[in-house]
């Protein structure tokens, strides 16, 4: 690994995402969005629903993540997320439907609708159609 880059492994229950040497990542820190360059101070942050991006040979790449926690220490930056995707790997049509449906479910305010749940899902669908490079 080069001396201008950190390891990046960002880690779902259910596979790892993404595990690569790169640049620069900002990340959706629940107390705002973080930087991380390579020989970052150790710290340990909760993340919020959002979009990741990476630096990697000059390109981005965006990743949508539903929360959890990240650790940088010893230039390694592990992200363990409820949910993580790649931009390309987002289908934005089903992205968009969700956006549809949890709008829907805020709109109508009726006394069955869990309206956390509702702007959970409004706030994952949003983050997906993001990392995906559209236009929300």
């Amino acid at each position: 690994m080069a001396d201008k880059q950190v390891k990046v492994e960002i880690v779902t229950p259910e596979r790892i995402v993404f595990s690569e040497d790169v640049e620069f990542v900002v990340v959706p820190g629940e107390e705002g969005y973080l930087g991380i360059l390579a020989n970052h101070a150790p710290i340990v942050a909760a993340l919020k629903i959002g979009v990741m991006k990476v630096i990697q040979n000059q390109k981005e790449i965006k990743l949508a993540i539903s929360g959890g926690f990240m650790e940088v220490s010893k230039n390694k930056l592990v992200v363990l997320a409820d949910t993580a995707e790649r931009g390309d790997e987002i289908d934005v049509a089903r992205a968009r439907a969700a956006k549809e449906r949890a709008e829907q479910r805020l709109a109508s305010r009726t006394h069955d609708i869990d309206l956390v749940r509702a702007e959970l899902a409004l706030r994952r669908a949003i983050a997906r159609i993001k990392a995906a490079g559209h236009d929300v």
